[in-house]
């Protein structure tokens, strides 16, 4: 089976961990400053402050804004639950604007329309790998006053204009075990303004500036220095980590060229796709699910990210705090998108595998 995604950490990992547990400080410490130090460094910016999760991220992201019941966080809603539930935990309330099908992630357009007399928030979901457009939508939340909180759980080092991904407001990343770079849990939120960033390490530290000097009502958001440690190593070999995607992609899109019914994703100008997933949109006379099973027989692993808009279960239908205005773009791409295998160690013949098997049931 070729599976859709897989895990391999380098050997320095196991040493690091190794260093934490025989130092006996496991909690957040040395090992945490300095991969919060080493991934600023990295996507260029001024502070990151890590955290336990990517959902957490989200939340105190939030929470630092100093929103206020009524306030409307406007977000895309093609995109995984986290994003729901942080701006739900966080007190606010979701709404939702159209995306994008050549980049999967909000329109500047739908979202100049969808801003309101509440919207204090502006969410953009940097989804598969590719940042979203930055370049407007950032002047546009600064336009209306609002607050830029960048979902940057699967863009790890992805750019708008040599420009990161999460550095254009309160950027948020995830290290879940499937990401690009994973500490099995962790979290990281980055920024440029200091005053933020003093916020939040209070904040993720049950508010307490010393031991026992409460500034806030906090939250235990702390990130160890295990995972910390997992984490760091990864952080050298992250651009041959992404070379090796972006080959791997180039290798699906060029064989899977001209196959009726399905578009196949591109890195658009200006931007740098750091390819967390290959989505391909389905439309043609093979369904999206048929064509996961048959490639699922074929011994090739595929995924669908995601098979509903976030807000369209049943948890969330008479939430009060759920607004839902019309996203045609987003429901017909959520019936229709499919991931295929794109991670770093695919040899050339699982390449070669996965767009023959594609290739097949799509009767190309």
């Amino acid at each position: 089976m070729i599976p859709i995604s897989r895990v391999q950490l380098p050997a320095d990992a196991a040493r690091l961990v190794v260093e934490v547990i025989e130092s006996g400080m496991l909690a957040s410490g040395p090992m945490v400053e300095r991969f919060e130090r080493e991934f600023a460094a990295m996507i260029d910016v001024e502070h990151a402050v890590a955290v336990n999760n990517g959902t957490t991220a989200l939340v105190a992201a939030l929470e630092v804004l100093d929103l206020q019941p009524g306030d409307e966080v406007l977000t895309s809603p093609f995109t995984f639950v986290a994003t729901l539930n942080a701006i739900l935990e966080a007190g606010a309330t979701a709404r939702f604007a159209d995306i994008r099908t050549d980049d999967f992630c909000l329109d500047p357009a739908a979202v100049e329309a969808a801003v309101g007399p509440r919207t204090k928030v502006l969410m953009p979901v940097h989804l598969y790998g590719q940042a979203a457009d930055m370049t407007s939508l950032a002047p546009l939340a600064a336009a209306h006053g609002l607050g830029l909180v960048e979902d940057t759980a699967q863009a790890h080092g992805a750019t708008v204009d040599g420009r990161a991904a999460g550095t254009f407001g309160l950027g948020t990343f995830s290290f879940y075990g499937t990401k690009n770079l994973t500490t099995g849990e962790g979290g990281m939120i980055t920024t440029n303004d200091a005053a933020l960033a003093a916020k939040l390490r209070v904040l993720r530290n049950q508010g307490m500036v010393q031991r026992y000097q409460y500034e806030m009502a906090g939250h235990n958001y702390r990130l160890t220095d295990v995972q910390a440690a997992i984490g760091l190593p990864q952080l050298a070999g992250y651009p041959e980590q992404v070379k090796r995607r972006k080959d791997n992609a180039a290798r699906l899109t060029e064989g899977l060229a001209g196959v009726p019914g399905l578009t196949t994703p591109a890195e658009l100008p200006g931007r740098s796709h750091v390819w967390h997933q290959y989505t391909v949109l389905v439309d043609g006379d093979v369904s999206r699910d048929e064509l996961a099973a048959k490639l699922l027989e074929r011994g090739v692993g595929s995924g669908v990210y995601y098979p509903r808009l976030v807000h369209d279960y049943d948890c969330y239908r008479d939430h009060p705090r759920v607004i839902v205005d019309p996203t045609p773009v987003a429901e017909r791409v959520a019936t229709s998108c499919l991931s295929l295998p794109v991670h770093p160690y695919l040899s050339e013949s699982d390449l070669d595998t996965v767009v023959a098997a594609v290739r097949e049931v799509m009767g190309a």
